[in-house]
Formats: C-alpha cells, structure tokens, sequence
C-alpha cells in the first residue's frame, strides 16, 4: 500500500505546476516548454521520483523539497505563487512528512531555512505582497517550533529571527503583518529558551566559530565599548561569506567557564573572578563585522537596511553616501556607523517600492547554494585559525544551540539601548517584550556567557529605561527588572543596589513632572520584591550589613513608613503599597513564627520519649533538612539553628554559636543551587549570627562617620578610624591604603591630597602597589591610576605622584623603555598632552599639539633613543578621542560610564558575593527595625481609612505584629501596639455622659476593643506597660456601665444576697437636685442640645445596645480568669496597673479604686497556687487603703471585706496562711472610728473565717490576732494601743491622741497586755521590710514594717516552757470581774455576729486547741462585759461619741469646665452601711443582748465543765506525740489559773447584770460551777484566790445600785450571792485553815456580812445574813477553830477577839445568841501596834481621795486614776511560787502620789509583805498579814480594826488599783 503522504505531496505539486502555468500563459500567450522552464522540469522530475516509491522515507527530505524551494527562490514568481509553495512546505512540516530521525533530514531543513530566508518575487500590489510575507512567517514559526527544527544550525536559526526582525521593524508594512511576526518572535524566543538548560557551554575559543551576528543596521550593536576604536578586524574579501570571527575570547587567566547543566560541581574552579574586560563584554565588543552578506535586504533602500541612504526611489545604483564603504567590500577600518554598509543592484523598477522582496547579493552568479558556502577559512583578530569542513553531502551539519541564543540574547539587550538613535520605541518595547518572555521561560542565569551580558548590557540599558517618560517603556522594564533580581540576584549585587536606589528616587521625587502612575509603578515593584521570600532578608544582610553598601532595608522601611502617611490626608493607592511592603515583612516573619511553633510542637512530641531534656532546637536534625525552603516560606529548614535567631523564650545556649555556623555553612553548600556558595569576607560563616551582624552594622556606623572626617580632613579621619579600633596604631600603609582603594563614599580629592603628601610617602608606595597595570599600554595604566584620586595641581606632588606610578608600572610589565627616567617623562608627556588637547584656556592661545610634534618632543628621551612611534602615535589619539577625566566630576555619559564600569569591577571582587539565606533566617533583626513604622503606619491607615478591607488589613497587622512579638517575647512592641490599639477603642477620649452612645456608634471603635483584649487574652504574657492602658479602658467602661453584670457584682458578707454591685444608684435628694439643674439647663440650652438632657433617644439606646454588645464579644472577665496562666512578670505588671489607682482629687474616684481592687482580689483569688509571689503587692495595697483612711467609705469597706474574702479563701494554702493570717492585722492598724464603721462586714467575714478554716489555724499567734479581732469588733474593745500608735503615727491626726491611746510602757510588755504580739515584735528581726508607703517614715518601718514570716520566724517566737504569755495577763486586775479594758462603742449585729463564731469556736471541741484556749476565755469574759445590761455601755458612749457622716468624705472630680460632674456621687444603697444597725433596729436590741448574755453563760459554764476533760486529753497527747514546746500541765493549779477562774469570773460578772433573767441564770451557773465535782481538787490557795478574785469581787458589784427599777429582784440577788459566799466557805473550810492568812480572809467575809446587812431596803436581807453568819460561825466553832492549838478547848484565839470584835460592830447582840457560855479574853498586847500599821496601810491611800461616796470610780477604767497610777508587774506570777497573798514584786515603781507617806508605803501593790515564817495564831510577835485585795478596798472599810468609831463611808479607798 502506497504512504498517504506520497499523495499529499502530488497534490502539492499539482497545485504549485498548474498556478505557474497559468501564470505563464497570462503572461506571455505561449504554453510554457517544460524542458525548458527549470522550476517545471525539477517538479516533474519529482513526480518520476514519486512514482516509483511506496513509502516516503525511501527518498531523502531534500529530494522533495528541492522543486518547492527552488520556487521560493526564484525571483521570477509572482507573489502568489511563492505563496502557494510556501503553503505547500508549511503542510509538509506540519504534518511531519520531514521525519527528524532521517539522517537528510538536517541538510533539508537547513535548504529549507535558507529558501524561506531569502525567499524573492515579483511583487505586485502591496497588499498581496503581504500575504506572502505572512506566508513566509508561518513557514519560519513552524520550521523553528517542529520536532524536526531542532535540526537547524545555528546560522540559519540567527537567518529566520533575522527575517521575522526586519518584517516587525519596517513601519511601512501594515500593523497586522507587523504583529504577526511579534508573535511569531515570541513563540521562536520562548522555544529556543525552553531549550537552553539542554545545551552545553562549548569551550571557549570553539564557540561561535559559524556565528553571524544579528544585524538590524550599522553599528547599531556594537557601540556599548570604548575599545572598538582601537581593535578592528579586517574585513573578508567576498562579502558572501557567512563567517563570523569567534566571538569569545578566552578569559584573561586562561580557564574555560563552564556550567554544568546536570548541576554537579563546576569541572574547572574558577579562582579568580572574571575582571571587567571579562569574556562577555569583550565579545560583544571585539566581534569584527564580518555580516556583510547577511541582511535580507531589498533592492532600494529601506530603513531596515544598514546604509541608512537617503534615495528611496533612485532607479539605478543606491550609492552609498558614507564615505568609510565600497561596493566591493573593500578590507578597511571603518568607523563603528559604516559597519558592512553593501551597495545592490535593483533588478526591476516594479519592485523598487516593495522592500520586502528580498535580494542578497549582486550578481546572479553567485547564487550558489547557500547552505554550503562555508569554504573558506577564518583568521579570527588573535590570530586563531577555524578551517572549514568542506559541505560534501551528508556531511553532518552541527544543530543549533547556544551560539546562537547568545547572539539573540545579545541582540534584544542591543535593541533596549535608550541611547542608540536607531532604537525606536517600538524596538525597544519589542526588545523589553521578548526579554520578559526569554526570562520566563529559561533560568538564564545558569548560563555563564549570557551572564556576562545581563550584568552589563542589560542592567545598563534596563536602569536608563527607569528614566524614560514613556509609561509604557517604564512599566516593561521594570517588569524585566523583576524577573531578572528574582532569578538571578545573587549575581547582580551592585546592579540591584542601583535599582531600588533608583526606585526610592523615583518615590521620593517631589518633580511635578513626575506622573504619580510611576510612583505607583515604582512602589509597586518594591511590594512585588518584597513578596520574594526571604528576599528582605538578603537586602539586611547583603547591604545593611556591608561596610560599603547602603542601608537598603533600613532606608527602604523608612520611605515606606512615611510613603504610608499620607501629607493631605487622603488615602491613595500608594499609602496602601507602602503599607503592604511593611506588612509583607511581618506576614512572612509571622508565618515563620508559626511554622517554628508548630515545627516545636511537632518536635517536641516526637522527641519528648527519646529525650525528656530537649530544650532548644537542635542542630542535628537541621543540618539533614538541606532542602532550601525559601519557596514556601516554612522554614523547616535552617532558620531555627541560627543562634540567637528566635530565642524560643531565651534557651539557645551560648556554645551554639560556632557550630551552628558550620551546620549552615553545611545546609547552605547542599542547597538547592548546588553551586559552591563563596563567603563574603566580612562573615565569619555563611550565615553569621545575629551578633556578628550587630558588630558589623556598628562598624558600618563608624566607617562612615570616619569616611567623613576624612572628606574634611584626612588625618582626622584616618585618627578617628584607629580610636575606633578599626585601622590599626601605628598606622599600617597597606591596610589604609586598601581602606583608600575600597570606600567609594571617599572624596577623591581628599585621597590625592593624603597620599601624595611628603610625610606619607611610604603610603604612596603602598597605595600605588593597589593597582594591577600588567599588559597595560602606559596611558591606559595611567588612566586607570587616575581615576583613583584628584591629581593635584602642584608640580612637586605631580612628580612625586608619577615617579611612584611610573617604578611600579614598570615593574609590572617587566622593565620596558631604557630606565625609570624614560618611563616618568612618558607619563608626564601623556599628562602633557592631555592638558593640551583639552584644556579650553590652553588651546585659546595655542594650536592643539599634533602627533608630529608630540613625537618630536620625545625624541631621544627613551636613554638616548626614540620611543616606538607606533605606541607614540597609539597614546597620541588615545588621549586626543578620550580626555583622561577624573569621571566622579563630569556629568552625563562620562560619569555614567565610569560609575557603571566601578559598579562592574566592584562586582566582580569579593566585594560583589551576595548571599542567598533561607527564609526567616533574621526575622528577629528585621522585625526589631520595622516594628516601629509598621505599628505606626497601621495606626494611621486604621484611623484614616473607612473602607472595610483596609481596617481589616490593618487589624490583621496588629495581630501578627503581636504573634510576633509574643513569640520572641518583645513586650516593649506588645506595649507599644497594645497603646496605640487602646486609642482607637475611643473609650479613653470620650466623656462619660457620652461614651455609651459615642463607643456604641463607632464600628472601628469596636474592632479595637475587640483586638486589645483578644490580643491581651491571647499573648497577656508579654505585657507589661501595657496593663494599664487596658485598665484605663476597663475603667471607663466601668464608669459608662458598659461591663457585664458578672463583673461589677461582688461579694459581700452582710447582704442577704452575698453580692452587691459596685454600681450605684443615684439618691433621690439628688434626684431632686438635678431636676432643678436640668430645668435650668433646658431653659438655657439650644435645640441640639436639648435632646441631650430630655432623656436617651433612640439611636442612643440603640448605640448602647451595641456597645455592650461589644464588650460581651471582648470578654473581659476573661483577663482575670485567665490571668492564672500569665507569666510572672506579667502578672506583677497588671497587679501594679490594678493598685495604682486609687482615689485622688484628678483622675480616679473612689467608685474607680473600688472597681480596681475587686478586680485585683478575684486575680489573687484565681492564682492561689503562685500567691506567695504577689501577696506582698497585694498585702501593702490593702494596708494603704485600710490604715490611711482617715473615714470611712465604701472604698475601705470593699478593702476591709477584700482582706476577709481572701483570707477565707486562701488558709487553706499552707504555704501561705501564716502570712494572710498576720495580714489580718492590717484590721487591727484601722483608725478604731473607721473600723467601728466596717465591723458589720468584718463579724460577718470573720464569722465564715471560722467556720471554713478554724481547723487551718495552727499558732498562737494568729488565734490572737483573731481572737482580738472579734474583740473589737464585737464589743468595741479599742485595737491595742502599740499597734495604734504605730499606725497613727504618721496620720494626719497624731498630735490629737489621748494619753490613754499613746504607748507607755516598753515593747515587751505590750505583749504582754494583749495577750499577743505587736506586729513589730513578731517582725522585729525578719526579712527586709516590705513597701510603705508613701507617708511612712523611717521609724515607721521599724515599728510596724510588715515583713514576711517564714514558717520557721512563727515557730520562733513562739513561747518557752512556763506560762504562755497568752494567758490571762497580769496587767488585767486579777481581781476585777471586768477584764479591764476600755471598752468603746460597739455594733449590735457585729456583736451577735461575733459571739456566733465564738460558739461555733467553743462548741465544737476540735477547735478548742492549747493555742486558743485562753484567748478564748478572755474574750468570752470581754464580750460579757459588752453584752452587759444589754450593752448599755456601748449605747451611753455612742450618746456621747459623735455622729458619724454617714455619706463618707469621698473625692469629687474636679469638675470639667462646663460638663457636668460625672454621676452623683453618694447612693441610697450604701449610705447607712457600715453605721451601726442599731440606730435602725433599737426596739431589737434588749432581746438580741438578752440571748447573747445567755448564749455567752453557756458557753462559759460548757468550757468550764469541759476545761478538765479537755486539758488531760491534750496533755495525755503531747505525751504521745512527745513533742517539744511548751509542756501541757493538766493539774489542778494550771486549771485553775487558766480556765476556771477566769471562767468564774465572767460568769460572776454576768451575776451583776442590770436584767433580772440573766442575774438569776448566772447565779445559777455560777453556783454549779462552783459546786462541780472537778473543784474539789483545788488546794487552799486556790480556794483562797476563789474568794479574792471570784466571790468577793461579786459581792462588791452587787452592792452597787445596778438596777433601780428592780429593787425586789436586786434583793433576792444580794441574797442568794451572800448564801453562795457562806456555802463555798463552808464547803472547803478545812484547806482554807491551812492558810497563813485564813484570818484576813474570815474578816472579809464578815464585812461583807455587815455591808450586806445594811444594803437592802426590805426584811430580807437582814433576816437572811445572820442566819449565813450563824451558821458559820457555829460550824467554825464545831471545827474548834477559835481556840488556841496549843491549850486544848482552852483559852480563846486572837481570831475569836478580832471576830467578835468585827461582828460586835453590826450585829452586838449575836455573841450572846450564840456563844452566852464563852469567857472572851483580853487582846494581846501587840495588837494595837499591829492595827495601827494596818490602819496606816489603809488609810496611806485614801487620803488623795476626794470623791464622793455616792460615785464609785468605774473599776474598768484602771487609767484615769487620780490618786496613784502604778505601774504593773512585768511578767506573769507563777502560779506555784507563792500563795495569792504573797506575790513577788518584780518590778520598780514610779513614785507614789503621796510622797509625803512613810518610804515603805511606796512599794506599788498593796500588800503587805508576810512575814518570813507562816503565822501561827496566838504568837504575839506575828501581825496579821492581811492582804489588802484591791478589789476589796472598795468594799472594806479599814476603821473597824481600828479604836475610832466606825465611819459611815462605806467606799473611802476605792481608787487603789
């Protein structure tokens, strides 16, 4: 079966044959001779061919295409029959009939490629000749794009750009068709770069060998070098000739560059970088013009020809009208212009018009084939030799490759050339267009020889583009730009540097030429690279970092930062691309912050198992992970190494730092370029660490500081460089001269005038030996020399400088000329000869110098001989076209060109290595500088912008910047953002009145809010200033009733619901007041404002409702819910927010401070596990508020009730109670009015202490304080007096303090009046005082500093073995029922409150411990003694104290000028709070004070018949558990001393209540108690002090006129009191003998009996108290106690006389009832002496008195007596050291008020001393000792032991203490 396609090329055939014929015949009437016509019989001869296969691959491509080609050629077609032949060979490549695998394929497309490039016809009409054309182009395209093109050689590929060039540029084609080869080009463009990666770089001096260059005109090329004047290769003969001279040339050190395309390593290392006269620039430049017969060109001229002739329609010959061509191509050195300018024959006037038919040579002869004319050799300009191969068939053709790209390459950079003439916009546009694509389409960078032109040409032509003012160029070369520093700049440092240099002109530029489209452009450029990851990165650390670069990264954030601030106020497109480059920063470093976080997270879960020690990241892992990541932005890769880098809270150890640097060196090596990374010279590794960066850019700081001083003067400069340590004392010639060579921010001048300098020549030579002059001609040298420094004008300096040149120039180049000599008067003849051809005021008086006379001058100045006259004359034009210039000081393409060319060879030192990091590699650097104008510039978009993207861009902003700084724990940035947040939330600006309405309104306002708490819940952990700011915010909320209910409702003790708010209403007496303003108001108000005042309108609830809203979503409350899990730091930071607002007359009201302390009391209370590091803040906060008050308010209230709310909570913590149990002592420091006011909350609060946490309560020392507490806040007993004195003294108020409340008495005995001690004692030598505050002094903190107590401080003190100093103090009159105390005022409520928690205490007996045992006795009998006559005493005090204010005196704010004040200040609610509720309640008050009395005696009467129980179980315990401490006694004594007696005592006090009911029940308990089964084990001298302390005390009381309404009921009391007394005296009479003062008790007894006898107004007291004393004395008589030991039943005692002597005086006619049958015997003779001294004891005291006998002083008032106030003993009596009547007198005394009595009386107590021996009755040397019981005094009278009649006084001594 025949091949298809044999039949489709027949009917091509077909085709081509019948259109020749018919046009044959249209033309010349005759049938055309097939034989004859060369096309037809080719075509037929096909036919033959075709006939006689069956498959098309039998025959070769070129057998078929020939017959087709050859009418492409032929000149003598039609267009539309070029056409048709062209269709034909289209569809053959487009259907493949041309297989590539064919080995005649290469050789036909190679045909093929040549025919379509030089197609010809006759052309007819323009429009026609277009379609061929068009015709022509889509043949080239598919010839390029098929699989079969990539047979082409590199010749024919350079022909079909060619064509598709010339159609493009030549405006006179229609633009369609012009167009149409655009596209065409772009798809060839885009094929052949897709294609560069697969070829190999060809070793130099073979590449290129049948190049031809891509030529649009003469010279348009090749005018980008200053040599090309000098080197010009002669042209070949034949102007056919297709030969190119090998455009490379090998590098200057002789190595081959080569990159290797499979991406291993380089096979040759380049050593030494490639100098600026590298390859890639002398190609361009050296490549001779040798293209002569390469242009398609037309007959006539056109523009698309090189000649550039001005004769478009000339018939004959175009002449050429530029002198340097011939027709013949005659060998010349033409100038650059008239490059191979050919002159043609036009062939037929019809075609002269159209310049596309194409015609390449001058004579038909030599139409050879073209494919093969490569036939002669080529001597390129360096003399290497290229012979051809000569074309025999199937000689291999070489396909293309990178030849020819390179030459594409080279000619779309040529035609970006601004500066070239010839380039229309057009072409350049053009140019652009297929760069772009070429760059897209190929990583081009990988290509050394397209390198070359890129860092040169390109770059150039690019940034001059950026100056153009066609927008359309701009916008197209900065899009090139972007792809280009994309790709390829670690290659382009110094070009990059230019460009964004460039740009920031371009932005900051106030031209108002300038079109603000580029501005945006230019902007927008900036953003897009700034996309590029990590590419900010590489700014920092390959310019900001780099002595000599500028500080991109550093000046770019700012021009942004102030790019985004718009000057009008107007947010343009361009504010928002600053904003967005500054925000591309922070989302990158964000997203890193992420990615490591998870990364960690990630790592930690793995590792956690293997390791449980992993802290940082490590660098194993890192350095296997060697994939670069800076593609997607997550650095799994190297960042996290770099030391220091992210600090992950501050782990990286120290030691990281070197190894790190290896492990990036390490990763970087293996990176995805696998290219050998060189190392700028600067790092220490390839990714320094931050701190090297941070020494290098203060380096940098210094060097230009030093560059400076050394443009001023250059000595200073060098001078202040060595202070520096950066060049070295002394002075080092090659290191500066170095510095000198290097720093291009250096004045040239200045270096001329420094080193050439007479004092440094040393340094000449140094600096000279910089230069490298080898191979240089001397004017070149001399060029380069000078274009290092200003050359003075001063001849001596101009030698000195010359002669240093000169010895090393020859030294270079090995010695030429005669000598030195020869070699300085070249130089200075080349200077000479420059000043002469260019100095404008030299030529005006002379002629300029011509060679001859320049040669003449040299004359036998070279050692007697001549120069070479051809160097002569090459230095002469040498300088005469090129003026040697200092470049730095001319303008325009001088300057230019030297700066570009300095640009090069910078970049080809060491100088020019750019490091490419990964991503993220210094986010922390970076951050820390943009932080600043990001916030900055977010804040004003925020503000200024009310489109919704934007606030939401901004917001996002703020986030990230907070994740960051979160992440590296930057809280100034936290604080910075958190302020700046606050502002916008408009909550701090606005008036209260308005805030609601305004916040509510305001949607921005409810994003801020939203974002500073979101951000404070989510990173709090980092902010410090910043808490209170949100405070501040919090508080106007507060203030404008915005905050949700939970957050203004507090605990409360008092109110029945246990909350309150801290919210108040407003009172109605205001009510009224304001109506009245506001009437006022309305009259006086406009319309507007009028609305205001009426009432909230609608759009005000409405706003309200979305405030609040707002808040809901913000969450508050959450700060302090989850301020558990704040860092430390953190937390002390918002505590210290919290604590300092507190009232003052400016900014915070009372109201405020209140809302604040709650807030800080939950926070405590929410971090209990961490509360010993904040209790200190806390503790000090509440002790200012306590102690400082001067009255109450609610502000003291809510601290007092603060203080018992976190006690309660936190004793369970044992860590901790100790020291909140000592807090509670900030209570006790209150002023006692003050307190008095918050008893109510402090009973309540300390009721519910109890009942949680008795059983946390474990010292002494804290139930004391509690105990003392409930004592003066029950019954009103004033806080002690040390502590108050304290306090106070620092008070506004303490020169105002009443004796009684200032200190008299040393510290240790203060201890021992409270029964605890003082916070200074307990402190006295702890840990270092705490904060006082501000009116604290000095001495202050020594007296009441409040320090810490450790565990161990409380163990110490407590007390030894002996008697606790907790007991019953002996400064308490033992022999009072009342304990003593002052007591003042109390609260009714507070009082039951308290007595609650006493029982709750009391009945449980697990709370009842050896620590608390006796301060509860104490304050049960202190509460008896408040509760007594249903607390009458409270109520005459409170008569007589003033009223309080119940408002409070509470801080106004000033009031704003003109608003109105902030809200009314006092409330309904809490006006009366704190005042005593009885005011409100009296008709309650005697039955409450009834049950407490009753209540209390239960109570005693339960401890005292438990106290045995109790005591012998806890000293059976301590036996057990043998602990240390003070030894538990459970004997009768310790009993006694500590729990009966004072027990008695309390329950006797409650004996002499005013109420009847409670009269009666005491006696009744009391009688109990005394007649219960454990008394009996008391000895004598404890019945003894019974009587004294007990009984006698009671009897005293009831004989005072306790109650007058009952006067019945007071008898029966009296009376059933007098029958307890004998009952007891009986009951224990037989211990009671045995005591040494039995007698003194007996009298007191009997006169009691007499006083009692005359007390009652009715029968029954006088009938009842004989029949007591009858029975007694019989019983005494019965026990024969009146009669002497010694005669038994004889002679009566003393005691019997002194009996009835004492009963004579009341009831005279007893005796003789009794005893009638008894002979009584005369006294003693010593008894009168014995009386005396007695009475003279009595009376010493009484005679100060001078009261009345009806006013008997108050017994509870020891202070205010007048007669004698003695001072008390010092420390507790032992118990059983001596008996009560003897006690041993510790201390001295003051002086007696009645100086003038005997000395001994002096002695404080009195008692008078017992004799050494105890009494024996009847042995007349011994008085009675009797004791003179103070409590007695007052009932006793002393005048009936005497012989004076009895006086009627019955109280006459009571003032004895």
């Amino acid at each position: 079966m025949v091949d298809k396609n044999i039949y489709i090329i027949q009917g091509e055939i077909n085709i081509v044959v019948g259109a020749i014929k018919r046009n044959a015949r249209w033309s010349t009437h005759t049938p055309l001779d097939e034989e004859r016509d060369p096309l037809l019989h080719s075509f037929s001869h096909l036919k033959e061919v075709l006939t006689n296969i069956t498959e098309l691959s039998e025959i070769e491509p070129n057998v078929f295409l020939r017959p087709f080609l050859e009418v492409i050629r032929s000149e003598d077609t039609t267009g539309p029959i070029t056409g048709l032949a062209l269709t034909s060979v289209n569809k053959f490549l487009s259907y493949a009939l041309i297989d590539p695998t064919h080995e005649g394929t290469a050789e036909g497309m190679e045909n093929m490629a040549d025919a379509v490039t030089h197609a010809r016809f006759v052309g007819t009409d323009p429009a026609s000749d277009e379609v061929v054309l068009m015709k022509i182009l889509q043949v080239l395209r598919t010839l390029l794009l098929t699989p079969a093109g990539a047979h082409l050689t590199n010749e024919s590929v350079c022909e079909i750009m060619q064509s598709c060039f010339r159609i493009c540029f030549e405006m006179r084609l229609s633009e369609l068709l012009r167009k149409s080869a655009e596209h065409t080009l772009v798809d060839m463009v885009q094929l052949l770069f897709t294609r560069l990666p697969q070829f190999k770089e060809e070793p130099k001096n073979y590449m290129g060998t049948n190049m031809k260059k891509l030529k649009m005109r003469a010279g348009g090329m090749s005018d980008s070098s200053k040599w090309k004047k000098q080197k010009r290769s002669p042209r070949p003969l034949r102007h056919m000739t297709k030969v190119t001279s090998g455009s490379e040339l090998p590098t200057p050190n002789g190595t081959t560059l080569s990159s290797n395309p499979t991406g291993g390593m380089p096979f040759i290392d380049v050593p030494t970088p490639i100098s600026s006269a590298s390859s890639e620039a002398a190609s361009a430049v050296v490549s001779p013009s040798t293209d002569s017969g390469l242009e398609f060109s037309s007959q006539t001229t056109s523009k698309e020809d090189l000649t550039d002739l001005e004769q478009p329609g000339s018939p004959g010959y175009s002449t050429a009208t530029e002198p340097g061509s011939s027709e013949l191509g005659v060998p010349e050195q033409p100038d650059p212009q008239q490059e191979g300018v050919h002159v043609e024959k036009a062939q037929s006037a019809s075609v002269e018009s159209i310049p596309e038919v194409l015609e390449e040579c001058t004579s038909p002869a030599d139409h050879s084939d073209s494919a093969s004319v490569h036939d002669m050799d080529y001597v390129n300009p360096r003399g290497v030799r290229f012979t051809q191969s000569s074309q025999k068939e199937g000689t291999a053709l070489v396909p293309y490759g990178l030849p020819c790209i390179r030459e594409l390459f080279r000619f779309l950079i040529s035609l970006t050339n601004p500066h070239d003439r010839h380039n229309s916009e057009v072409m350049i546009h053009m140019g652009l267009h297929l760069l772009t694509v070429a760059l897209e389409s190929a990583p081009v960078a990988q290509c050394q020889t397209l390198l070359g032109l890129i860092k040169d040409e390109m770059c150039r032509h690019l940034l001059q583009l950026l100056s153009v003012e066609r927008l359309n160029l701009y916008a197209a070369s900065l899009r090139v730009c972007f792809l280009l520093f994309e790709s390829m700049r670690e290659h382009l440092k110094f070009q990059l540097e230019m460009y964004i240099k460039k740009l920031m002109e371009i932005i900051t530029v106030e031209n108002p030429k300038m079109p603000y489209e580029m501005k945006e452009m230019a902007l927008e450029a900036i953003v897009q690279l700034w996309h590029i990851p990590s590419f900010v990165t590489e700014l920092y650390i390959n310019y900001d970092c780099d002595y000599y670069c500028s500080n991109l990264f550093e000046d770019l954030t700012k021009l942004l930062s102030k790019n985004a601030f718009p000057v009008s106020g107007q947010l343009y497109t361009t504010h928002l691309l600053s904003l967005d480059a500054l925000l591309t920063v922070i989302d990158s470093t964000e997203a890193h912050c992420q990615a490591k976080v998870l990364n960690n997270l990630t790592q930690q879960e793995k590792k956690e198992a293997a390791r449980p020690g992993y802290e940082a990241v490590d660098g194993s892992r890192e350095s296997s992970n060697t994939e670069r990541t800076a593609s997607d932005g997550k650095p799994v890769g190297i960042a996290p190494d770099i030391p220091g880098l992210h600090l992950l809270g501050g782990r990286l150890s120290a030691e990281h730092g070197k190894p790190g640097c290896s492990d990036l060196e390490e990763a970087a090596d293996s990176g995805a370029d696998k290219k050998f990374t060189r190392k700028p010279p600067r790092f220490s590794c390839l990714l320094p660490d931050p701190r090297e960066l941070i020494e290098i850019k203060n380096k940098k700081k210094l060097l230009i500081t030093g560059t400076e001083q050394f443009n001023q003067k250059p000595k200073k400069g060098i001078q202040f460089l060595q202070e520096k340590g950066l060049l070295t004392i002394p002075m080092d010639n090659t290191e500066v001269a170095q510095w000198l060579r290097e720093n291009p921010r250096l004045d040239k001048k200045m270096i001329g005038e420094f080193v050439s300098d007479r004092k440094n020549i040393d340094l000449l030579e140094s600096f000279v030996s910089t230069f490298s002059f080898q191979g240089l001609r001397l004017d070149e040298a001399l060029r380069l020399y000078l274009e290092a420094f200003r050359l003075p004008g001063e001849a001596p300096v101009i030698q000195r400088l010359l002669e240093a040149f000169t010895e090393h120039w020859r030294n270079c180049n090995g010695s030429p000329f005669a000598n030195s000599d020869a070699c300085f008067a070249l130089a200075y003849a080349v200077i000479m000869l420059n000043t002469d051809q260019h100095n404008h005021n030299v030529r005006k008086q002379n002629a300029p110098m011509t060679l001859e006379e320049f040669r003449k001058n040299l004359k036998g100045v070279n050692g007697g001989k001549d120069f070479e006259q051809d160097i002569l004359e090459d230095m002469y034009h040498a300088i005469k076209n090129e003026e040697i210039v200092m470049p730095e000081e001319q303008t325009g393409l001088v300057r230019e060109n030297y700066v570009w060319n300095v640009l090069l060879h910078r970049g080809a030192t060491p100088e020019g290595i750019f490091l490419r990091v990964p991503a993220g590699s210094y986010d922390l650097d970076l951050f820390t500088m943009t932080w600043g104008p990001t916030i900055a510039a977010l804040s004003y978009v925020f503000d200024k912008s009310l489109e919704e993207t934007i606030i939401q861009k901004a917001i996002s902003g703020f986030r990230k910047c907070a994740m960051i700084s979160a992440h590296y724990g930057l809280s100034d940035v936290f604080d910075n953002l958190i302020i700046s947040l606050c502002k916008f939330t408009a909550l701090s600006s606005e008036s209260i009145e308005n805030l609601p309405s305004v916040f509510g309104s305001n949607p921005k306002a409810h994003i801020a809010a939203k974002t500073v708490f979101h951000l404070a819940h989510r990173h709090g952990d980092i902010l410090r200033e910043g808490w209170k700011n949100i405070m501040e915010a919090m508080l106007q909320l507060f203030r404008a009733q915005l905050l949700p209910k939970a957050m203004v409702e507090v605990e409360d003790f008092v109110d029945p619901n246990g909350k309150i708010s801290l919210q108040r209403e407003e009172t109605p007496s205001n009510r009224g007041e304001s109506t009245v303003l506001s009437f006022v108001s309305w009259l006086t108000l406009s319309g507007t404002e009028q609305s205001s005042v009426r009432g909230p309108s609608t759009e005000n609830q409405e706003a309200k409702r979305a405030a609040l809203d707002c808040i809901k979503q913000c969450d508050p409350e959450k700060m302090i819910t989850e301020s558990k899990f704040l860092q430390l730091e953190s937390l002390q930071e918002l505590m210290k927010a919290l604590v300092s607002v507190t009232p003052d007359e400016e900014t915070y009201d009372e109201e405020d401070a209140a809302f604040c302390l709650e807030m800080l009391l939950r926070i405590v209370l929410e971090n209990r596990d961490r509360v010993g590091c904040v209790w200190q803040t806390v503790r000090d906060h509440l002790y200012h508020l306590c102690v400082q008050a001067q009255d109450f308010c609610f502000l003291v209230e809510r601290a007092v009730v603060g203080l018992l709310r976190l006690a309660i909570r936190l004793l369970r913590r044992e860590e901790i109670s100790g020291q909140v149990l000592l807090s509670l002592r900030i209570l006790l420091l209150m002023k006692p009015s003050v307190l008095s006011r918050v008893s109510h909350q402090v009973a309540y609060g300390l009721h519910e202490l109890l009942k949680t946490n008795a059983a946390n309560i474990h010292s002494g020392d804290d139930w004391a304080t509690l105990f003392t507490l409930l004592e003066c806040i029950g019954s009103g007993v004033k806080p002690p007096a040390a502590l108050q004195a304290t306090a106070r003294a620092d008070g506004p108020d303490a020169g105002a303090q009443s004796d009684s409340e200032l200190p008299s008495y040393h510290q240790n005995d203060v201890s021992l009046d409270r029964g605890y001690t003082s916070d200074s004692e307990v402190y006295a030598d702890h840990c270092r005082p705490g904060k006082i505050h501000r009116s604290a002094t000095d001495a202050d903190v020594v007296n009441s500093g409040w320090l810490v107590v450790g565990k161990d401080d409380i163990d110490n003190s407590k007390p030894g073995p002996g008697p606790s100093r907790l007991g019953p103090s002996p400064l308490v009159n033992q022999y009072s029922l009342t304990v003593g105390l002052d007591l003042g005022p109390h609260d009714t409520k507070s009082l039951l409150k308290c007595v609650e928690s006493l029982s709750f205490i009391v009945r449980d007996a697990a709370h009842i411990t050896p620590d608390n045992f006796e301060l509860c006795v104490k304050t049960l009998r202190i509460f008896v003694e408040a509760s007594l006559n249903g607390g009458c005493k409270s109520q005459e005090k409170r008569g007589k104290s003033h009223k309080y204010d119940s408002k409070g005196n509470r801080f106004k704010k000033k009031s704003k000028e003109g608003s109105v004040l902030r809200r009314p200040r006092t409330s309904s609610q809490h006006a009366t709070r704190g005042g005593h509720s009885d005011d409100d309640e009296d008709e309650g008050v005697p039955a409450s004070y009834h049950t407490v009395s009753l209540q209390l005696l239960d109570l005693m009467h339960t401890l005292h018949t438990r106290a045995a129980s109790i005591y012998s179980s806890w000293a059976e315990e301590q036996r057990h558990l043998e602990t240390g401490g003070r030894k538990i006694e459970a004997d009768s004594r310790t009993l006694w001393a500590h729990c009966w007696c004072p027990l008695l005592q309390g329950i006797a006090c409650l004996c002499c209540d005013a109420r009847r009911q409670v009269r009666m029940q005491a006696l009744t308990y009391l009688q109990r108690a005394l007649l219960v089964h454990d008394l009996q084990k008391l000895d004598a001298l404890e019945w003894e002090s019974c009587f004294n302390k007990v009984l006698f005390p009671l009897l005293t009381k009831l004989l005072e006129n306790i109650s007058p309404a009952d006067v019945g009921g007071m008898e029966e009391t009296r009376m059933r009191a007098s029958t307890l007394l004998s009952k007891v005296f009986l009951q224990h009479l037989s211990p009671l003998l045995s005591l040494s003062t039995f007698a003194a008790l007996w009298l007191t007894i009997l006169d009691f009996m007499d006083k009692y006898m005359h007390a009652g107004s009715s029968d029954l007291l006088s009938e009842a108290i004989p029949e007591s004393l009858k029975n007694m004395l019989l019983v005494m008589d019965t026990a024969e106690i009146f009669h002497n030991a010694d005669a038994r039943g004889g002679s009566p005692s003393a005691l019997w006389e002194i009996t009835w002597e004492r009963i004579d005086c009341f009831l005279p006619h007893l005796r003789d009832e009794l005893f009638k049958q008894t002979v009584i015997q005369d006294p003693m003779p010593m008894e009168p002496h014995a009386q005396k001294s007695l009475a003279s004891a009595h009376m010493t005291p009484a005679a100060g008195d001078t009261r009345t006998p009806g006013h008997p002083p108050p017994p509870e008032m020891p202070s205010e007596l007048g007669a004698c106030d003695f001072e008390k003993p010092e420390s507790p009596r032992p118990a059983n050291s001596s008996s009560p009547g003897s006690p041993v007198v510790s201390s001295p005394s003051r002086l007696s008020p009645t100086p003038d009595g005997p000395p001994s009386l002096a002695q404080p107590p009195l008692i008078l001393q017992p004799l050494a021996s105890p009494l024996q009755v009847g042995v007349p040397p011994m008085t009675l000792p009797i004791i003179l019981n103070p409590a007695l005094i007052e009932a006793t009278s002393p005048v009936p032991l005497l012989a004076t009649p009895r006086s009627t006084d019955p109280m006459p001594t009571s003032e004895v203490n």
